[in-house]
Parts: structure tokens; sequence; C-alpha cells
């Protein structure tokens, strides 16, 4: 189970983009953060546009073509709310990263759920469409 926020898209290329863009990504893998005692997952991705994209299929091929960067990663998440007085976070299974198909799934189960929500709401009636977008109300 996550922990009801969306699920965190972490791209691992070479180019610098805008906050908040939008990027063809390819899954390479998953961290499974426990924060407040739910999994909150960090999928690994690089942008299909990334000079190294041909090359990284999954998280053996990242770690041959940048090399620590998974490492790095995993401990920057482990130690970056200490500088807040916090803990450090711990992780899901064994503290080890996840490949492509695990991730992949935790993807689809992911919008899988938001669907559902979707679904419920417009059933309950908290959903109403507008001519620009859909409006939903929770």
């Amino acid at each position: 189970p996550g922990d009801n926020d969306p699920i965190d898209v972490i791209e691992l290329g070479t180019r610098q983009r805008l906050t908040g863009s939008i990027t063809r990504v390819k899954i390479v893998g998953l961290i499974a953060m426990i924060d407040a005692d739910e999994t909150d997952w960090k999928v690994l991705t690089i942008a299909l546009d990334d000079d190294r994209a041909q090359n990284i299929h999954d998280l053996a091929d990242l770690d041959a073509h940048m090399p620590g960067v998974t490492a790095a990663l995993t401990h920057w998440l482990r130690m970056y709310k200490t500088a807040e007085g916090k803990g450090e976070n711990r992780f899901g299974f064994g503290g080890k990263p996840q490949g492509t198909a695990v991730a992949t799934r935790i993807v689809e189960e992911t919008h899988e759920a938001w669907r559902r929500l979707l679904a419920d709401k417009a059933t309950a009636g908290g959903m109403k469409r507008s001519a620009s977008a859909t409006l939903l109300t929770v």
C-alpha cells in the first residue's frame, strides 16, 4: 500500500528540466521509501530524449552507465529529513531498489487505484466536467 499521495517519479538523466515539465520517460526501477509507516514510492526513470536512454533499460544498465547513482540517490533519500531534525528514512524490500518489472507493476497498480477513485467520485456526484477540465471534489 502507498501513502495516498501520487507516486514520485525521479528522472535520472543528464539534462536539466523545468519544474513541472512533462517529459516522456522510461521506467528503470523503484525505491520503496517508508514515510510515516506508509510506502512512498520513488519510481526511477530516464527521459527518452536523454543521450543515455538507448543504453539504459534497468538498474544494472543504470549503474553501468551512471556508476553510483542508485546508491547516491538511496543515501540522499535516507538522510534528507535529518536536516530538519528528523530520523533517517527507512526502505521496503530490505533497502534494495527494485527493477523495471516491480516498478512497472507498482505504476500500473497505482494508476488503477486512481482510476477507481475517479469512478467512485463520479458515481457519488463529486466530480463535474467543465469545457476545459475535469474537476474533482474530495
